[in-house]
């Protein structure tokens, strides 16, 4: 009866400790879990949408690798809407985004492009959700300065196919120098920004006459930026200025026009019918911004006239390229398929943005370095 009663005691004091070692077992894991979460709420997780471009999420990754409480991720455009309310930031790239994706971000703080076009996101509706958008100004990455020297390649290489067919008909001497072929011209800059300051301050040097149009001059949105600019003021580079309302007045005068404008409701289609009937028989035009600027019929017709005597295009109508488009035909005409802003430099700047605009926000401070739209 004794040894019965001590091996129940026994029994009852290893149930109790295991008890105990369960109970504390439960608390640990509690805590694991609640340290998990509160982990997971102190990540910062930042999207690229695509494929596209992956030197953006490469470079990103790279500046932001000392910093473990910030995710970058990059994800197959497919993928975006199933995963998008998981993201504090997000860099669009070439991705659309509505009304209907942006009510899924549940947790966006802040949609910016890795570079200056915003067209494809509906300002409007991340407003009412309560989002910021933001582009990356072009004047302080270098992408204005390699977007304005695309455009004088293809400025060149246009004039090189104008001077080859000038040759085969025996209206040019061979062997005139490829950079006195812009000796002399007047080149028309649509939309003086940054890529057309950039742009202005390039051409000097080829002995050109430069005139542009620019809906406000006085109050320029790049006088904050005026410290960057070498060899004396903006107004120094350009021959004669112009609003808006004069673009067709200033491309009746035109050896060369090109378009630097920002595609919105406004400006969508500006290079029409009526812009380009106003030109120059045989000038040329050159396009290093947006391609829905320009009216793809339009630019068709009157290369198939031979009105238009060339087309140099960074940017199509639709991207990627169709490479059965029609418009390759036409042997005067240079396409290069949306580089001209792609540069290590600037790729590696642009990073750098992203990182501390990343940190920033995580650290609840103000976001700095980028130009907010709404």
């Amino acid at each position: 009866m004794v040894l019965r009663s001590r091996l129940l005691a026994k029994a009852i004091s290893r149930t109790s400790t295991y008890h105990r070692l369960m109970s504390c077992s439960a608390n640990i894991l509690g805590k694991v879990e609640r340290m998990v979460d509160n982990d997971e709420k102190k990540i910062t997780r930042v999207l690229f949408c695509g494929p596209h471009f992956p030197a953006s999420h490469t470079y990103t990754r790279e500046y932001l690798k000392e910093y473990p409480f910030v995710q970058v991720d990059d994800v197959p455009l497919d993928d975006v809407p199933g995963v998008i309310q998981n993201y504090n930031i997000c860099i669009v790239k070439t991705m659309k985004f509505d009304s209907i994706l942006l009510s899924h971000a549940e947790k966006m703080k802040l949609i910016m492009q890795y570079g200056v076009g915003l067209e494809g996101v509906d300002i409007d509706s991340a407003t009412e959700f309560g989002i910021k958008v933001a582009r990356i100004p072009s004047h302080v990455t270098g992408n204005a300065a390699s977007c304005a020297e695309m455009a004088i390649y293809l400025m060149l290489g246009l004039l090189r196919k104008q001077n080859e067919m000038q040759i085969a008909i025996k209206q040019r001497k061979v062997g005139d120098p490829i950079g006195d072929m812009l000796l002399g011209k007047t080149v028309f800059i649509l939309g003086f920004g940054n890529i057309g300051i950039d742009l202005a301050k390039r051409l000097r040097p080829f002995g050109v006459k430069i005139i542009a149009t620019k809906r406000s001059w006085a109050t320029h949105s790049l006088v904050s930026c005026l410290s960057n600019v070498q060899n004396g003021p903006v107004n120094d580079f350009v021959d004669e200025k112009g609003g808006h309302e004069d673009i067709h007045k200033f491309a009746s005068k035109a050896d060369i026009v090109v378009c630097c404008l920002c595609l919105n409701s406004d400006t969508v289609g500006v290079v029409n019918k009526p812009f380009i009937s106003s030109m120059r028989k045989g000038s040329l035009l050159v396009n290093i911004a947006r391609g829905g600027l320009l009216d793809y019929e339009a630019v068709s017709y009157y290369l198939e006239s031979g009105h238009l005597g060339g087309l140099g295009i960074d940017v199509a109508w639709t991207e990627p390229f169709d490479p059965d488009d029609p418009i390759l035909k036409f042997s005067n005409v240079l396409i290069t398929p949306h580089v001209a802003g792609v540069t290590e430099y600037s790729y590696r700047s642009m990073s750098k943005v992203v990182g501390d605009v990343a940190i920033q926000l995580h650290e609840g401070r103000p976001l700095t370095g980028i130009e907010f739209v709404n």
